[in-house]
């Protein structure tokens, strides 16, 4: 990086300036999207910095190339990648809905790892001619990063297919599968001895293979109720795909922002486990599949029916109401309605709030980008840990398309597959109203008792015909006032 400071002006040197710039802006972006005051300049920043690293980018290779006698071969090659891949963005950024952002963004970490593993079989190709002390590190770097892309390209194939409901949620339940995750990983720290010593093309095809087996093995191994943590996790993997493609391409830029990417999305991971009561360290060792204790299908009794009008009588007399959104929320756009029942309750002088837990919506965020998009204010927007000690003085509860974030299994008992992770207690407001479409399980599989507690009504059916109905209701009955 240093070059690109000092020395003789080319093109390697005006790309290394344009990329520390790149790097800089990155950097701001991520702070400015810590906090949602900040959101926009964030994403201005980043999108920013792409436009200068990727013109850089362009003019450098052209640069290389006009300099190699090769202008033309490298332009039509350089701009017909540039203009697939920009259409093809363009086309699932337009047609993506809401509810399909999981498992979009694990499909875009899947291009991150192969394009880790093709980097690396090129550096291995087309090895440079460096000094013997040199040449242990680049095959390392060669060795390292195709392990790391080839377990990020088909880890986050599967978890696509999984999000996607293209493949069963129920994890893969192969015997001795944590022996199996180790072993593997014991198996490529041999072969990468193996290889800086003897950089030898069949131990390259081995670990990518290697590599390739073990990414479908941890992911497979995984139960829906994990998959936010793994696509959290692939996320910090991709990142470090792209620095092991940096260090390979000699790419300062490369370096720097899969740094951001992979440390990053560990932190963000590690934030995941706290809210799935999973441990950080095994997740990072492979250990994605604990076998949790499995529960039994109880009879816990009758469920009670609600309808949309007497909802609307609970919410009217009600002092402070709490919304719970989840995954059933996206998957319906209930949003707007939502906003707007929360404007109506608020003008009558209703404490309105929002509870969102860490992992609601199968992606962290989900359900705040959700809110935010139908302008529900982002102060009663509130994180589970600061809305959690006040559900006991709510009067009514909305439990909107939620299911294992409030189920109280998780805290009260040790034999339930989610027994420990952190979830919304609901059950101890005075009322609670549970939209759902039926009485079937949540994305975990597993039976809530919630449902069937005494202060707890089913309102069943598509939740934004649901909460217009309510809202509805609510207008006829009460008519529009506003709190002096």
């Amino acid at each position: 990086m240093s070059d690109a400071l000092s020395g003789p002006l080319t093109a390697e040197s005006i790309a290394g300036a344009a990329y520390i710039v790149a790097a800089l802006l990155f950097i701001l972006s991520l702070a400015g999207l810590s906090r949602h005051e900040r959101a926009r300049a964030g994403v201005l920043y980043g999108v920013s910095g792409m436009v200068i690293a990727l013109a850089a980018t362009i003019w450098l290779t052209l640069q290389n190339a006009m300099g190699a006698g090769q202008g033309n071969v490298s332009l039509v090659l350089l701009f017909a990648a540039v203009l697939v891949g920009g259409a093809i963005g363009l086309w699932r950024a337009r047609v993506v809905e809401m509810t399909g952002m999981p498992e979009l963004i694990a499909l875009l970490h899947s291009f991150v790892g192969l394009a880790a593993v093709l980097v690396g079989w090129n550096g291995h190709l087309l090895a440079p001619d460096l000094p013997e002390d040199l040449q242990a590190i680049h095959h390392a770097e060669v060795f390292i990063g195709v392990f790391i892309g080839a377990v990020t390209f088909t880890g986050s194939i599967v978890a696509f297919l999984k999000l996607s409901a293209r493949l069963k949620s129920s994890p893969l339940m192969l015997p001795g599968k944590n022996l199996l995750n180790v072993g593997a990983l014991a198996v490529f720290v041999s072969l990468t001895i193996w290889y800086v010593n003897d950089s030898q093309l069949w131990l390259l095809v081995v670990v990518t293979v290697l590599a390739l087996g073990l990414g479908w093995h941890l992911v497979a191994s995984i139960g829906g109720g994990d998959m936010p943590v793994v696509v959290s996790m692939l996320n910090s993997y991709s990142g470090w795909a792209a620095a092991a493609a940096g260090f390979l391409l000699n790419n300062d830029l490369l370096v720097i922002t899969g740094a951001l990417v992979g440390s990053s999305g560990a932190y963000l991971s590690y934030i995941m486990c706290k809210a799935m009561n999973r441990s950080f360290l095994s997740v990072i060792a492979g250990g994605f599949g604990v076998e949790a204790p499995k529960g039994v299908d109880i009879d816990f009794g009758d469920h009670r029916g609600t309808t949309a009008e007497a909802t609307a009588e609970l919410l009217a007399n009600a002092s402070s109401v709490v919304i719970t959104p989840g995954y059933g929320m996206a998957v319906a756009q209930a949003q707007y309605p939502v906003a707007e029942l929360t404007q109506r309750l608020r003008e009558r002088g209703v404490n309105v709030r929002f509870g969102i837990h860490p992992v609601a919506g199968r992606l962290p965020g989900h359900m705040n980008v959700l809110l935010a998009e139908a302008k529900v204010p982002y102060d009663i927007v509130l994180e589970m840990d600061e809305i959690n000690d006040d559900l006991a003085d709510a009067s009514v509860v909305l439990v909107i398309g939620a299911n294992d974030t409030v189920n109280p299994a998780a805290a009260e008992d040790p034999g339930s597959p989610i027994a420990g992770m952190p979830v919304l207690r609901v059950w101890e407001a005075e009322s609670i109203i549970v939209f759902k479409r039926s009485m079937a399980a949540g994305y975990a599989g597993v039976q809530n008792p919630l449902f069937y507690r005494e202060n707890v009504q089913m309102l069943f059916g598509d939740a934004k015909e649901q909460v217009e109905a309510i809202s509805r209701a609510l207008s006829a009955a009460y008519p529009r006032q506003t709190v002096s």
